[in-house]
């Protein structure tokens, strides 16, 4: 075996390893957001969100008028994730079936204004479906802030306003 087939064998494993079961993902910047519940599609159905995804994805990523969100981004690329993994392709086999004719639409000067608008409705529908464009969860940071357990933030607010009167004694 080559050892340019032994790294491809082990980077579709890998991939494949992180797909399965996956109900959340990191994307850029790390944003994890919930997916959406993609199992009751049938084949039809994941074939043509496949491809749509595939679309918007690539509009929104080389059009400069449809940008998108880091976890916009996310979401579209997890969702992906999932229906390769429902329509049983490897990433590699997804890429070429839903990536590389999306890169085709490229060649297209007019395929940025007539895709473009069609990415805030498919998020929208991912979103619809029970996916997310923000974290399901506070950053550490966030939860650091949270009221306390039993909900009673005014202790706190008074233990400040305490504190502030006896330095200013």
């Amino acid at each position: 075996m080559k050892l340019w087939d032994a790294i491809m064998i082990g980077t579709v494993a890998l991939g494949a390893t992180l797909v399965a079961g996956a109900q959340t993902v990191f994307g850029q910047d790390r944003v994890e957001v919930p997916l959406p519940d993609v199992s009751q599609l049938d084949e039809a159905e994941a074939t043509e969100l496949a491809r749509r995804i595939g679309e918007v994805d690539v509009i929104t990523s080389n059009c400069q008028d449809f940008g998108i969100s880091g976890g916009e981004w996310t979401l579209l690329a997890g969702t992906g994730d999932l229906l390769a993994q429902q329509l049983g392709l490897d990433p590699a086999e997804y890429d070429r079936q839903f990536n590389a004719p999306a890169y085709a639409l490229l060649d297209d000067p007019e395929a940025c204004d007539r895709l473009g608008p069609d990415a805030k409705p498919l998020i929208g529908q991912l979103v619809e479906m029970g996916g997310a464009t923000e974290p399901a969860q506070p950053e550490p940071a966030e939860a650091e802030e949270a009221p306390a357990e039993d909900g009673d933030d005014t202790a706190t607010a008074n233990a400040d306003a305490d504190a502030e009167d006896d330095s200013a004694d």
